[in-house]
């Protein structure tokens, strides 16, 4: 039995994961803040022995991990806020993370964040991240003049996207896998993989009313008679990337029509070119592939699709997000649809995270 720990634990993804490949753990603690996952997580794995709300009051353990887990808030970061970076406080929950590893010395840990982090500062913050984790490598490149705080791991970086690996969503996230010093030193993160689940696999067969929209709704986002609903869901393979904000709003959602095109709301800023068909070419490129773009849970958002079925538009269910998140069957909440949402948007792929784990000597 190997021994766990996470922090920024969400609804369980880490333990979907270890799940999934059966593998025989105990959860020394797991932390959250936010009340409605923690009621997620207990209602599916139980109550930890230590199951903390504050990383900043939580005590680490003094016995050593196998596995560390931590996915610092990525709001700073995104594309999609406001990327404060580290002037946003949720930026500077890394060095909590840094912290815990520094004093619990853990045999592997793994990070995971948005893409964006890459970028920020110029790519300043994820090369000072690079600096405090990696004292003795980095993706196989030996550290000759360490950090003076860096710890003692080799770490190994990779930007993977859940399409590549089983799920049909466009979502690309940064995993850094650490192996302390002593440990053995032979990660490869796990090959792609040929994608045979489409975004018509993880629908609903029956749908309650309230998840389709009225008619004074789809008309503000169907202006044009190329605009109607698209009647078959099958043509769009995979599904846009689950964040964590939600809305009703439908001001900026994109639809496919009949033509198996998408339409953009913000179709005035491109007039002219819709005109000529060049703006719905351009847009068409993406229909034709397996996967969508990557599904928000603000579900009606400018980077999300909605399900036409029989002349009418819907937005996605969280059963279908959670279904794209790669959560079990038995995965339950007892949370608003809101809060569903969210959590499901707020979590990692599931499979991408097993087959890191897999690779592990554990």
């Amino acid at each position: 039995m190997i021994t766990t720990g996470s922090d920024f634990s969400g609804v369980g993804a880490f333990d979907q994961a270890l799940r999934k490949l059966g593998i025989d753990y105990q959860t020394i603690y797991a932390c959250d803040w936010d009340k409605y996952s923690r009621q997620t997580y207990i209602e599916n794995y139980g109550k930890p022995d230590y199951f903390p709300k504050d990383v900043y009051e939580r005590e680490i353990p003094k016995e050593s991990l196998d596995l560390y887990m931590t996915s610092p808030p990525c709001q700073a970061f995104s594309l999609a806020g406001k990327r404060k970076g580290e002037d946003d406080e949720r930026g500077i929950l890394f060095y909590n993370s840094h912290e815990f590893i520094q004093k619990n010395n853990p045999r592997y840990f793994i990070f995971e964040n948005v893409r964006g982090l890459l970028s920020d500062a110029d790519g300043i913050t994820f090369n000072v991240w690079l600096d405090m984790l990696g004292g003795k490598s980095v993706n196989g490149n030996p550290v000759l003049f360490p950090n003076e705080n860096s710890t003692p791991y080799h770490i190994y970086w990779k930007v993977l996207n859940a399409k590549h690996y089983g799920v049909p969503q466009n979502r690309e996230r940064v995993f850094i896998i650490g192996i302390r010093d002593d440990a053995d030193n032979t990660f490869r993160f796990p090959k792609t993989q040929h994608l045979t689940k489409k975004l018509k696999d993880v629908l609903e067969d029956s749908v309650d009313d309230k998840y389709y929209l009225s008619e004074k709704m789809v008309n503000r986002c169907t202006t044009y008679e190329w605009a109607k609903p698209f009647t078959d869901p099958d043509k769009k393979q995979i599904a846009n990337c689950v964040t964590a904000s939600y809305s009703k709003q439908a001001s900026d959602c994109e639809y496919i029509n009949t033509n198996n095109k998408r339409v953009n709301q913000n179709y005035n800023k491109h007039k002219d070119t819709i005109e000529k068909g060049d703006f719905m070419d351009s847009y068409n490129q993406t229909i034709h592939k397996e996967v969508t773009p990557t599904i928000t849970s603000r579900i009606t958002g400018s980077n999300n699709y909605h399900i036409y079925e029989q002349k009418q538009i819907r937005r996605l269910t969280p059963r279908e997000c959670f279904r794209l998140m790669d959560f079990t069957e038995d995965f339950k909440w007892s949370v608003s649809d809101t809060q569903a949402y969210k959590q499901a948007g707020n979590s990692i792929v599931v499979n991408v995270l097993a087959e890191i784990i897999n690779k592990l000597n554990l």
